[in-house]
């Protein structure tokens, strides 16, 4: 059995327990439309605490979201691969365009942010990371996504949210990055005093 065809089994049962537990499918597919709502919830919210270890958290997180994404949309240029939906059928709980389906971008874009928490704020972090998996594994349940796919989007999401922590904390980026907070914060306190 090679890769794929393991990879299409593990979306089979996976995908099956729509079927199964049918009762779990509206929570499920809350989950894959709606989980990552609640990062961008998170982010604003971590903004908005106002400490300069959050503004400095945030500014990663939304630079390594941003990164994700665009890696992802690269990958799926070059490499285009059906959602389950296109070649097979399928349990589809959630209604989607039939774009490329490797890697997820909804799971690069919640571990890059996971990741991004986590290196500031374990604790913190390891929640984000419990959400980031049950938006991937919801997207496979839901019937778009193979777990190929979201393993994919969870390592570039990962990988991604450490580079960027890394090259943010070079002095010359960590001087600009300062700057931009300190530029903000000083707009921010003329309309809403700390």
């Amino acid at each position: 059995m090679n890769i794929a065809q393991l990879d299409y089994q593990w979306f089979q049962t996976i995908n099956s327990f729509a079927d199964r537990f049918s009762a779990l499918n509206p929570i499920v597919a809350f989950f894959a439309n709606n989980l990552d709502y609640v990062f961008y919830l998170g982010v604003i919210v971590y903004w908005f605490i106002r400490t300069p270890d959050n503004r400095k958290m945030v500014v990663n997180t939304l630079l390594s979201g941003g990164v994700a994404l665009g890696v992802n949309n690269i990958i799926g240029v070059i490499y285009h691969r059906d959602r389950p939906f296109v070649a097979h059928h399928v349990i589809q709980l959630v209604q989607h365009d039939a774009s490329a389906s490797f890697p997820s971008n909804h799971a690069a874009a919640a571990f890059a942010v996971a990741t991004s928490i986590w290196l500031w704020r374990r604790k913190e972090g390891s929640v984000w990371f419990v959400l980031a998996i049950l938006i991937g594994f919801s997207r496979i349940w839901s019937g778009i996504h193979y777990p190929l796919d979201i393993i994919g989007g969870a390592i570039s999401g990962t990988v991604i949210g450490i580079a960027v922590k890394k090259i943010m904390s070079q002095q010359v980026l960590k001087k600009v990055s300062d700057s931009v907070i300190c530029f903000y914060e000083s707009i921010e306190h003329k309309v809403w005093k700390p």
